[in-house]
């Protein structure tokens, strides 16, 4: 057997384990990255080859992998539902960032004995700066929690826009570590550009999108394709332009989905997949990178440790913090977010950066990053929910049902329309009648009734009861209507 067939083989196997390991994640409590860590950990020691001789390969796969991530995280952004916490989200994304940086920075330079230099120092707090919410709400979800408030949008929006921030910064001090930095302040117009550009950018290329995806294409499966071009694109010419490629897809993903567009269902489920396949892949090889007789060894355990702590308890919350000033969030809100500032792919990928562009130590700072981020990983993700429930910020989640057999996916045809379940409640005014006395306007049709865990066709003489889902397809303004009068909140 070749090696290409046993690396065909492994993909297979890691993919079909990806697609099941939510169900252990959730068992365990532990976030799916943890898992494929240690796959690529142990393929480091079974492989006969080294992982850090591939770092360039590996960094350039993780970028690729981190622009469709983080455009499926911005398709998955509600614009109503960040709204409310947009200017404390991009606060907690830009600022909060840099406040962590120096905070983690401060905390290296001192636990390290001042071995490294402080613009060393800096590099390592910025690339650790960022967050991963997803994994998060994978534990969650699978726990049936959720959080209180505007707690939930307000990290969905931080973790999806502060990783184009992180690197924004960990590419400017690489250049200082590396002795071409410049003058910093010179530097301020150059970040206004870069970041601003990658906005604009990202508004243009989610436009652009919407206007493709309204071609009437041979066959369905090309949107498919154009989707894959569209965040290609997206990175390609914002970095080639000078601006930031990853807060360009970002923008990008909000964009696109704020209006209907053809196939919006089948391409917001298919860009979520490729995301997670990213996810899969980008775990794995971030993994194969770590030679675990390395990290072990007291010099990087014991400083990973300490400096993992620091960024828990010390430097995350200083930038909570002071970032929330003045909000409306109280105490134990800002210890809820201070505390959900899991770290995750993105630091590691970032923290390949200094590896490929040969910065001195860069081996030293890669071993405690990693180690950072599992401590973080492990101690937040298991205590997430513990603290959640301590601080009473918890509550709930909507039980994820299975999907209704019959979906109306997004035409130029019905673009004017919707398909949607209501619950049925005792006080609701549709709850102990046939839908016959209900009423439901002109134009509106229940096409089916889900009960008891099935789903039944309905008639007129069909008595509509506590529990119900009712199946409703209608004009969005009468679906809005619909809700208002028969399905009050």
């Amino acid at each position: 057997m070749s090696s290409t067939d046993a690396i065909i083989t492994i993909a297979g196997i890691l993919l079909i384990a990806g697609a099941f390991s939510n169900k252990i994640s959730s068992k365990f409590n532990l976030p799916t990255l943890l898992l494929f860590l240690a796959a690529g950990v142990i393929a480091e020691l079974l492989l006969p080859f080294t992982g850090a001789n591939y770092a360039r390969q590996i960094n350039f796969f993780g970028v690729i992998a981190m622009c469709f991530i983080l455009f499926s995280g911005g398709s998955d952004t509600s614009i109503s539902s960040i709204r409310p916490v947009a200017l404390r989200g991009i606060i907690l994304a830009m600022p909060g960032v840099i406040i962590t940086a120096l905070g983690s920075a401060a905390g290296a330079y001192f636990m390290l004995r001042m071995q490294y230099p402080f613009i060393w120092c800096l590099l390592l707090g910025a690339i650790i700066s960022s967050t991963d919410a997803a994994a998060v709400f994978a534990i969650l979800r699978g726990k049936g929690v959720g959080l209180q408030g505007k707690i939930q949008p307000l990290l969905e929006l931080e973790s999806g826009s502060n990783d184009p921030t992180a690197a924004f910064l960990t590419v400017a001090m690489i250049g200082f570590v590396m002795g071409s930095g410049g003058n910093i302040l010179l530097k301020v117009p150059l970040i206004i550009y870069q970041l601003g550009g990658g906005i604009l950018l990202g508004i243009a290329f989610g436009w652009l999108g919407r206007k493709l995806f309204h071609v009437q294409l041979d066959f369905e499966g090309l949107y498919f394709v154009v989707c894959v071009a569209l965040v290609l694109l997206s990175y390609g010419i914002a970095q080639l332009l000078g601006t930031n490629g990853f807060m360009s897809c970002y923008i990008c993903g909000i964009i696109l989905n704020s209006k209907r567009y053809n196939y919006q269902k089948g391409l917001t489920k298919f860009s979520n997949a490729l995301a997670w396949l990213m996810q899969v892949g980008l775990f794995t090889v971030l993994g194969f990178l770590a030679n675990p007789r390395e990290l072990m060894m007291p010099s990087i355990w014991i400083p990973g440790i300490a400096l993992g702590l620091w960024l828990i308890l010390v430097a995350r919350p200083v930038a909570v913090f002071i970032c929330l000033l003045g909000s409306d969030f109280t105490f134990k809100e800002k210890i809820m977010i201070s505390w959900v500032g899991i770290r995750g792919a993105a630091p590691i990928v970032l923290a390949t950066f200094p590896l490929a562009a040969g910065v001195e130590n860069a081996d030293v700072m890669f071993r405690l990053i990693f180690f950072m981020v599992i401590l973080s990983v492990t101690l937040q993700g298991w205590l997430l929910m513990p603290v959640a429930k301590f601080l009473k910020v918890a509550q709930k989640a909507k039980h994820n049902e299975e999907p209704p057999p019959l979906q109306l996916e997004v035409t130029q045809s019905s673009a004017h329309q919707e398909m949607r379940e209501f619950k049925v409640t005792s006080h609701h005014p549709v709850n102990g009648k046939t839908l016959a006395e209900i009423g439901f306007p002109k134009g509106v049709l229940v096409t089916m009734i889900r009960r008891n865990g099935s789903f039944i066709p309905p008639g007129g003489d069909t008595m509509i009861q506590d529990g119900d889902g009712l199946l409703i397809m209608a004009e969005i303004k009468q679906l809005r209507q619909v809700e208002k009068v028969f399905f009050p909140a």
